[in-house]
C-alpha cells in the first residue's frame, strides 16, 4: 500500500512539474530567511520593498540580548539579481553565517553574483540597534512555542509542506504535504 501511495504522489507531481512555467524563483517582500552567524546567533533576514529599493532588516537573538540592523540598496541593477534574487538572497544569507555578529562589521553586503555591478546595487547599512532580552517575556515565548509545537504536531510536517512546495502543483500542496507526512511518519 505504501509503495502504491508513493507511487502516485510521484506521478501527481511529476504531472503538476509539466504544467507550471517556467519563471525565475522570487523571494517576495516580508518574506523571511532563517540562519546562524558563526557564534550561533538566531538571525531572521526581513526583505522589503521594490526594484526601485530594497529594505533588508536583520535580527538575531544572543545570549540574553537583542540585536538589529537594517539595510538599503537597489539590487536591481544588477542583472543577476534580476534574473533569479533568491540566490542574491541566499548568498548575503551564507555571508553573514560567517561572521560572529551579523550587524557588527558589515556596513556593505557584498555578493559574488553582482561582484561588477553599480555601487548602488549594493546593501548599505543605514540603522542597527541592540537591546537587552527581558527575561519575562523570554519565558512567554518559550512556552507560546511550545504550544504552537503541540498544537502544530510533528518537524516533520514543516518538512513535508517544504517537499511538497518544491515538487508538487501549487493546488496540491496541501494534499502532498500529507502524503509526504505520512511517509515521512
Amino acid at each position: 500500500m505504501k509503495s502504491f501511495a508513493l507511487l502516485f504522489l510521484v506521478v501527481i507531481c511529476g504531472v503538476g512539474a509539466l504544467g507550471q512555467k517556467l519563471k525565475p524563483k522570487k523571494r517576495s517582500n516580508g518574506e523571511e530567511i532563517k540562519f546562524r552567524t558563526k557564534t550561533k546567533d538566531v538571525c531572521t533576514m526581513s526583505i522589503s520593498g521594490d526594484d526601485e529599493e530594497m529594505k533588508l532588516r536583520i535580527e538575531c537573538k544572543s545570549q540574553g540580548m537583542s540585536y538589529w540592523c537594517e539595510f538599503t540598496g537597489k539590487p536591481s541593477v544588477c542583472r543577476a539579481f534580476r534574473n533569479n534574487p533568491k540566490i542574491y538572497w541566499n548568498q548575503i544569507a551564507a555571508e553573514l553565517r560567517k561572521i560572529p555578529h551579523a550587524c557588527e562589521s558589515t556596513e556593505v553586503l557584498k555578493t559574488t553574483m553582482c561582484q561588477k555591478a553599480p555601487p548602488e546595487a549594493l546593501m548599505k547599512q543605514i540603522a542597527a540597534g541592540v537591546e537587552p532580552e527581558d527575561v519575562e517575556n523570554q519565558e512567554k515565548s518559550i512556552q507560546k512555542t511550545s504550544l504552537r509545537g503541540a498544537e502544530q504536531g510533528p518537524e516533520n510536517e514543516t518538512e513535508a509542506m517544504k517537499l511538497a512546495r518544491e515538487h508538487c502543483w501549487e493546488s496540491l500542496h496541501g494534499f502532498c504535504s500529507y502524503i509526504i507526512g505520512i511517509f515521512r511518519g
